[in-house]
């Protein structure tokens, strides 16, 4: 899915992880998603590793998800090549609610 850089205005496509219940926005069809990015990157905190699971997320290289990068991005342009397992959407969700200090 088209993700945007921080740093810079444009766009590239990476794997991310939908973290809305659904689409948002009405007829907008938006979806909040965070970042999936290459293990190899210098590390975040709150980086969930993929680095032993990837295989099984249907992910081709060892990965972290970037919960301190979340977007949003139209429904339409996503297209679901993978799940996580429900132990890791946990930690997401974890982590996700700590960062908001929830």
């Amino acid at each position: 899915m088209p993700f945007p850089f921080v740093e810079a205005p444009r766009l590239r496509d990476r794997p991310s992880l939908v973290v809305s219940a659904g689409s948002l926005g009405g007829e907008a069809e938006l979806l909040w998603v965070l970042m999936i990015t290459s293990a190899a990157n210098r590390g975040w905190p709150g980086d969930i590793s993929l680095e032993t699971r990837f295989a099984e997320c249907s992910l081709s290289v060892p990965c972290v998800i970037r919960t301190a990068k979340i977007s949003t991005v139209e429904a339409g342009r996503a297209r679901k090549t993978g799940a996580l397992p429900d132990d890791l959407f946990c930690e997401v969700l974890r982590v996700i609610k700590a960062h908001l200090n929830f």
